[in-house]
């Protein structure tokens, strides 16, 4: 059982790069630094599980570690600075733990700082009920991808008058053609059958009309991938209804920040799930999208399964697949044991508890 899911899984995790001119082949015997954010809150305490099981199991990585600074930058007009985005752009491959935007007005939030910035386009969020881990579904095994640049993200909205506050959503012909020809293109390399463009078309004619018009367009070129459209609050029904009726979800930005931690729901939460933002040329920033957790920070409590996976996206888009299938194999076979799970996830181990349990379980 463990086996068969792993192989579904390892189809759900694997990463396939939108530009034609990237090929992971030449990484695979290569060793590289990757960009490390350990973030907030539990964010460093996972990092550590994180290190530990990438070393053990011979990931040939060095890690760059990044902090984020106690002030705005003002080339940024965030806490993120020039030299952390500069360290993600150079090393084109990072891993970030949960961030904190302190609270304040004036300056962007952390998360949208690094996306817009690093013009990471498409988040792709993998959701895949886990063999051994029991929720309400068992047939859960879908794909988010998400327009990370834009949409009612686009951090435009003033006050007109008092009392009434104009938000902008902007959605354009490029940023909604380069997300869907990256679904597309993800579904075909990885053996998926189906793409679902999630919409609000009935009421936001222009614009999410436009994001679906590019989305048929980018379709006539792949005959081979069904395709269909599905209201966003209609698929919302649909995915606690019968989420085993989708495959690939493509949307735009504020659609796929509900929808994909709806899809995490539906396999036990934003612990176990993983994510990567892919920008151009090759360019990945995996992600553990789940909170800081202040209250468990330093305590040895924290679940780093999500970050763990985020890990394993990024070695599949490195060309690291034997490493990535090791670690994966292990994290999988600790959480169907079921004797080392986190107390988010029914049990009593503590992040070192269930760090060890995977090392113990690499081959």
């Amino acid at each position: 059982m463990i086996r068969a899911g792993s192989n579904l899984l390892r189809q759900a995790l694997s990463q396939q790069s939108q530009v034609s001119s990237f090929s992971s082949a030449g990484y695979a015997s290569n060793a590289f630094t990757a960009t490390l954010f350990p973030g907030d809150g539990v964010g460093p305490d996972i990092a550590n599980a994180v290190k530990s099981i990438f070393a053990a199991a011979g990931v040939p990585v060095t890690w760059d570690e990044q902090v984020v600074a106690k002030e705005v930058d003002p080339r940024t007009n965030s806490f993120v600075t020039r030299e952390n985005l500069d360290s993600v752009l150079r090393h084109k491959v990072g891993l970030k733990g949960p961030m904190t935007t302190p609270i304040g007005k004036g300056f962007r939030s952390l998360n949208l700082t690094l996306r817009k910035e690093l013009e990471l386009f498409a988040n792709v969020r993998p959701c895949l009920s886990l063999p051994g881990y029991k929720t309400r579904y068992d047939n859960v095994d879908l794909v988010t991808v998400r327009e990370n640049t834009e949409g009612e993200y686009s951090g435009l909205e003033h006050e007109v008058v008092p009392g009434v506050v104009e938000s902008l959503k902007v959605i354009t012909r490029k940023a909604s053609s380069r997300v869907a020809e990256f679904a597309f293109k993800y579904a075909k390399d990885n053996n998926r059958n189906k793409i679902t463009a999630v919409h609000k078309a009935n009421i936001m004619k222009k614009a999410d009309g436009l994001f679906l018009e590019c989305c048929r367009e980018v379709r006539e070129k792949y005959p081979e991938i069904q395709y269909e459209e599905v209201i966003v609050d209609n698929c919302c029904m649909q995915l606690v209804r019968d989420p085993g009726q989708f495959d690939v979800m493509v949307m735009p930005n504020l659609y796929g920040d509900i929808i994909s931690d709806l899809s995490a729901g539906l396999i036990g939460g934003l612990g176990l799930t993983p994510s990567a933002n892919i920008g151009e040329n090759g360019l990945c920033l995996a992600e553990a999208v789940h909170g800081t957790a202040p209250d468990i920070a330093g305590k040895d409590l924290a679940n780093p399964t999500a970050l763990a996976m985020s890990g394993i996206m990024m070695l599949r888009h490195k060309g690291l697949s034997k490493e990535a299938d090791n670690i994966q194999q292990a994290i999988l076979k600790v959480i169907a044991d079921g004797k080392y799970r986190t107390k988010d996830l029914g049990g009593e181990a503590t992040t070192s508890d269930f760090t060890k349990a995977v090392i113990g379980s690499l081959q």
